[in-house]
């Protein structure tokens, strides 16, 4: 938290710069303003170059709504927006009754691409520094601003825990879990205050479960398994089991991600997400860009 507290005073400071704008001009000799001017630059490069990296990382997974990696097993109407896939197994039951909006990957290579982009996705997340260690603390009731949160141990919600996105767009929040997730029932995870393109990314250690019919966001990587219980939801994520099942019952998946169309296979995609490549080239677009900017400022 104190780096973010850190970040959140220079630009408040770069803000107050620009509305004194006027007052420093009135001294054309002052040399303040230009590194007012760089701090405004850097508070939008810096949060947006860093979304841009968290997405880029999930890979081709991003494109999934719920990845397994021995068997995926539905019960029950669960409807998934985005793909479906498992690998190395090959076991995919309960589709139908539960609809896919997207395609239906099962064993093949495609899947394959999406673990191995999954994992690095994982290694990325657990690699990034804490801004708070949250461990004992559950997090139901909790208000949580963008940043890295982690538990050495085992995760619990029960109850809501809201993201303050701060009206701040392409923010990540990120939550490093030593060992399980669990919810309880009727749990909530909301966001208030959203800007675009904000994300939540659970990296849990061993295995998730989601409580029945609790009400969740963010993308879920499990090293072992993911069970969603009778009519949790996940809003804007992804279900990803690294080694394990993902098992479903009656649940609602988003990924948020894929534009589609339902076929009566119900596997048909006619959207596409941005390739990684694209997006970090853009990302090295944007550095350049502020080295630009800050070459002219000085």
């Amino acid at each position: 938290m104190r780096g973010i507290f850190r970040e959140g005073m220079l630009c408040s400071f770069a803000m107050w710069g620009e509305a004194t704008k006027f007052a420093w001009q009135v001294h054309p000799t002052s040399k303040k303003e230009k590194p007012v001017k760089l701090l405004r630059v850097l508070c939008f490069v810096v949060p947006l170059l860093l979304a841009l990296t968290a997405q880029a990382q999930l890979g081709s997974a991003g494109m999934f709504g719920v990845l397994g990696a021995s068997a995926v097993t539905n019960t029950g109407n669960t409807v998934i927006d985005g793909d479906l896939g498992v690998y190395p197994g090959t076991s995919i039951t309960g589709f139908p009754p539960g609809l896919v909006n997207g395609t239906i990957y099962d064993g093949n290579a495609v899947a394959m691409q999406a673990q191995a982009d999954a994992l690095a996705a994982y290694n990325f997340f657990a690699g990034l520094s804490s801004n708070e260690n949250l461990s004992g603390q559950n997090l139901g009731g909790l208000e949580l601003t963008p940043g890295v949160y982690t538990y050495n141990s085992s995760a619990q919600l029960t109850g809501t825990l809201e993201i303050n996105w701060e009206g701040m767009s392409n923010q990540s929040v990120v939550f490093q879990i030593g060992s399980t997730l669990t919810t309880a029932s009727a749990s909530m995870v909301i966001g208030i205050n959203a800007g675009q393109n904000d994300n939540i990314y659970w990296n849990v250690g061993s295995s998730a479960t989601l409580g029945t019919t609790t009400s969740f966001e963010g993308t879920v990587i499990a090293v072992a398994s993911d069970t969603l219980n009778t009519g949790a939801t996940d809003d804007c994520g992804r279900i990803i089991a690294l080694n394990g099942a993902v098992t479903l019952d009656d649940n609602f998946i988003d990924n948020c991600a894929a534009t589609t169309t339902t076929t009566t296979t119900g596997t048909t995609t006619t959207g596409t997400a941005p390739e990684p490549s694209s997006m970090i080239l853009f990302g090295s677009g944007i550095l350049a860009a502020a080295g630009f900017v800050r070459r002219r400022l000085f």
